[in-house]
């Protein structure tokens, strides 16, 4: 992870996926201070950490990983909108909706995600300008 050890939250996300992709591009221009560091789900860092905290390689969802807690799927979105500048952090309050239901969306979406914003063929790979966001790029 380099040599900045206060990097705390990390997301893992699916790198041929474009609707994630573009979330990670979203997170990036709303993370004011930083706060993020990413990885596909398919690099050898997140091979390594996922069994850190009881997960291998079948997680197919957003992670987020703040110090030693691991969050996925709508908990994972929530917690990632409390660490964005603007009226983000407002989503929040949606944590008052039981998780199945929020999870029961999440589902839904990510079940069709390729069929409506579409894949790459190979992880997406972060711009010069963006390679220090990236703990394994």
């Amino acid at each position: 992870m380099g040599t900045d050890h206060t990097i705390k939250k990390i997301i893992l996300f699916d790198g041929v996926c474009n609707l994630c992709s573009a979330a990670v591009h979203f997170v990036i221009k709303r993370d004011s201070k930083n706060n993020f560091r990413f990885a596909s789900l398919q690099s050898e860092f997140a091979k390594k950490l996922l069994p850190k905290f009881n997960h291998g390689h079948e997680v197919t969802t957003i992670v987020l990983i703040d110090n030693d807690k691991i969050y996925f799927r709508s908990d994972a979105a929530l917690e990632i909108s409390k660490g964005l500048r603007g009226l983000w952090p407002v989503f929040f309050i949606f944590k008052i909706v039981p998780r199945f239901l929020r999870d029961f969306v999440y589902d839904f979406i990510a079940k069709n995600r390729y069929r409506w914003f579409g894949k790459t063929d190979a992880c997406w790979l972060p711009s010069p300008d963006l390679k220090s966001r990236f703990v394994d790029a």
